[in-house]
């Protein structure tokens, strides 16, 4: 698994190459999508479901990661809005990128909170728990590797 994400990542973090600017939307979603497919798979292998309790959860993690999309599109916006600033960085935008870069934090947080709860409904506290432990094992290897990448404000 980390071997796969992590050449998925290494591919997702070269956007800030300037000779992929041209397509670095493009490039982003379809990395997104691959992303997205190769942690279904993650799940579906990890998750011991029973018949009922699948259709339910497959019906939840849908809904789930069409607004855990919308909430890393920010993500992905304060990255890219950082890397056209970064050779010109201030005061005033360094600290525009950090409030919105908290600010995703927050929201990220609020939609695993709601979520957690949905998961709970649908299925033993420990199968919500295990979901939610794999889905912050494969955030933590994202960020790692978006980390590593990602260059720190160069300060006079």
């Amino acid at each position: 698994m980390k071997t796969k994400f992590k050449m998925l990542l290494i591919g997702f973090i070269i956007f800030m190459n300037p000779l992929i600017a041209q397509n670095i939307d493009s490039y982003i979603e379809v990395s997104r999508e691959v992303l997205n497919a190769e942690k279904k798979l993650v799940i579906a292998e990890a998750m011991t479901l029973s018949e009922t309790e699948s259709e339910a959860f497959w019906a939840l993690y849908n809904e789930y990661n069409e607004e855990l999309y919308k909430t890393h599109t920010e993500r992905v916006n304060i990255i890219k809005d950082f890397a056209a600033n970064y050779e010109t960085m201030n005061d005033e935008k360094a600290d525009e990128l950090w409030v919105r870069s908290m600010n995703y934090q927050e929201a990220l947080l609020k939609l695993n909170k709601k979520y957690y709860k949905k998961f709970k409904a649908i299925l033993p506290a420990s199968k919500a728990a295990l979901y939610f432990q794999l889905e912050n094992k494969i955030a933590t290897l994202i960020s790692a590797e978006l980390a590593l990448g990602i260059p720190i404000i160069d300060v006079d």
